[in-house]
């Protein structure tokens, strides 16, 4: 499996930018697809966004399009999130997962490896 950690999370004010980063290791990493996750208190974790192995197919969820940027480095084995004109609805819980899927997918049951999580508040 590969062992992730995620950080970059912290307090922004709405509009502003964070910048998510979830280090990788163990298994080959430019093998998997990665993902974005969120979690917000009292609901359902939810996809945000992916990228295939080699970072040529991206996949978002509508809430974030054209304001989130999912990339990855596959020499640094780093995945990134880039929120721009982040909402208050953003705030959650931002988890980053590994698929082993050949085909870039969103579905969670098909993420095998999760990190740990970081937070981002988005104050109004």
């Amino acid at each position: 499996q590969v062992q992730l950690v995620e950080s970059g999370g912290g307090l922004v004010q709405a509009g502003g930018s964070l910048r998510l980063s979830c280090a990788a290791s163990g298994r080959t990493f430019s093998g998997a697809g990665m993902g974005w996750f969120r979690q917000a208190p009292g609901k359902d974790r939810e996809f945000v966004a992916a990228t295939s192995r080699s970072g040529g197919k991206i996949y978002y969820a509508d809430s974030v399009k054209g304001r989130f940027t999912i990339s990855r480095d596959n020499v640094k084995n780093t995945v990134y999130l880039q929120m721009n004109s982040l909402k208050p609805e953003d705030t959650a819980v931002y988890y980053c997962a590994a698929s082993s899927r050949v085909a870039l997918t969103t579905n969670i049951a098909d993420f095998n490896s999760w990190g740990q999580g970081t937070q981002v508040t988005v104050s109004s």
